[in-house]
């Protein structure tokens, strides 16, 4: 595992989401129409991590990815970097 799914499992939608929060932050300029929308997406994408892409990636790598899982958070960051190699180690 490298980069930053070694911190979180879905770097590129925690990123994205992160970028508009701050957006709005910075420019000051968001509605209540722009937050809803913003969490039905976010429903959405959850949705779709949920019933499509975690049960695929189960059936592609099986036990690995159950135990890259139970390491790494889905949606919020770790503050160390998962290694699996210090789990291959404890496995010995």
């Amino acid at each position: 595992m490298v980069g930053f799914y070694r911190y979180v499992r879905n770097p590129m939608y925690v990123g994205f989401f992160a970028g508009w929060i701050g957006l709005w932050i910075i420019f000051g300029r968001t509605s209540l129409a722009a937050i809803a929308a913003a969490l039905l997406v976010m429903f959405g994408v959850a949705l779709f991590v949920r019933l499509y892409e975690e049960p695929t990636l189960h059936r592609l790598f099986g036990a690995d990815y159950d135990l890259y899982c139970k390491n790494v958070r889905p949606w919020l960051p770790r503050l160390r970097p998962w290694r699996a190699s210090d789990e291959a180690m404890l496995r010995r």
